[in-house]
């Protein structure tokens, strides 16, 4: 399995259409939303996406059995693959609410919402984490985790082969700081075989795919996503056996395609266009293209 992260600020409907262009059989992921916000707010709002964006993951946030239970209903109800528990964001949001990385430390809260959400709704529950948390972060700590929550027939499991600190590391930091620790995630593999283990962290390359996919179940690319797109365009070639790789001048016609209709329903310019600023990284003309983005959708508009 190849996916593309959840990501703040980058995984909105937009990117992953654009995704989708690149990529008919990646597994796409939402941002992450919260329990509390799909339970307060307006889900009509919260879920809205493209029937093209499938197969699509819908990442939650948050640590009431009840409410979770209530957003995995709705995932099912909106039509997502399957509903993904956030339990390795270690931003200040997050603490606060008491979920993210936090509920590393907290296995039983941790399998008492997983057990509510699978009870909720058909579709498939898994969990996004880190290999430790803080001060916990032997193997055994991790082991000990994934066995406490296998227990209640989760058997998808993505780990960020980092650790989280909760103090003193930003976010930002977070994602670059600790260090990446990939033997971990490999050696779970080889303990809990029965399970689908996919590795997170510090991929930037088919190679690196290739690498991993020698040890575990799949691999879910984070931000080189973001500063390559194109890259994506080339995993339906490698790893799903389609004959051709789209053009990037055939994805740019048909993305302009959407985000016109999108635009005229009033959506931001600047947030329709954002997926596309990366396009063409690492090619001639990139920074003319960077430069020209905006006047060649006004053209068309």
């Amino acid at each position: 399995m190849i996916a593309i992260a959840p990501m703040m600020g980058y995984t909105n409907r937009h990117c992953r259409y654009l995704f989708r262009l690149l990529s008919k059989h990646t597994e796409l992921y939402t941002e992450m939303v919260t329990a509390l916000a799909l339970t307060n707010g307006n889900p009509e709002r919260l879920l809205a996406y493209s029937a093209a964006e499938k197969p699509l993951v819908l990442q939650v946030g948050g640590s009431d059995p009840i409410l979770l239970a209530h957003t995995a209903a709705l995932a099912e109800e909106y039509g997502f693959s399957a509903i993904n528990l956030n339990a390795g964001c270690p931003s200040d949001r997050v603490k606060q609410g008491n979920f993210g990385a936090c509920l590393m430390t907290q296995p039983d809260l941790v399998v008492d919402c997983l057990a509510a959400m699978r009870v909720a709704c058909q579709i498939p529950v898994t969990i996004k984490t880190r290999i430790g948390v803080d001060e916990q972060d032997s193997y055994d700590f991790l082991q000990n985790f994934v066995a406490r929550i296998a227990e209640v027939s989760i058997d998808t499991f993505i780990i960020h082969a980092r650790k989280a600190w909760l103090n003193g590391l930003s976010p930002k930091q977070n994602r670059t700081v600790p260090p990446l620790t990939y033997s971990t995630v490999y050696r779970l593999k080889q303990d809990f075989p029965q399970l689908k283990i996919i590795i997170n962290g510090g991929v930037q390359s088919i190679a690196d795919i290739d690498k991993h996919l020698q040890h575990v179940d799949g691999v879910m690319l984070g931000r080189e996503a973001i500063r390559h797109p194109y890259l994506v365009a080339e995993f339906d070639q490698h790893y799903f056996d389609e004959k051709k790789i789209p053009s990037r001048e055939a994805v740019i016609a048909d993305y302009f395609n959407y985000a016109r209709v999108q635009w005229h329903q009033g959506e931001s310019k600047s947030l329709l266009l954002k997926p596309l600023f990366a396009i063409y990284t690492g090619q001639p003309g990139a920074k003319r293209w960077r430069r020209e983005l905006f006047d060649r959708f006004d053209a068309l508009v």
